[in-house]
């Protein structure tokens, strides 16, 4: 995979990766020079229990992980249904 460095310096992360790490807008990251490379590093998350409940409005039930979980990949929506009724 590869992305380009903008006039200004910027790069894109590609969306992939961001799902994969849960890496959003305005998070921190920390880079390093090593011997001829650039890495970036994302910092440990918590890790985040999600959960299926009723939503209040419509009565069907939906994921919930909390206001400040990553996006869910489509494997962690597949683990939480194995258990589904």
């Amino acid at each position: 995979m590869q992305t380009k460095v903008s006039t200004k310096g910027q790069i894109v992360l590609p969306a992939p990766v961001r799902r994969r790490l849960g890496i959003r807008a305005g998070d921190p990251l920390d880079i390093a020079v090593e011997e001829d490379r650039i890495v970036l590093t994302a910092p440990k998350r918590k890790h985040f229990k999600a959960r299926i409940i009723e939503d209040p409005i419509t009565g069907f039930p939906v994921i919930d992980a909390g206001p400040d979980a990553p996006v869910l990949t489509s494997e962690m929506v597949r683990e939480l249904l194995v258990d589904f009724p």
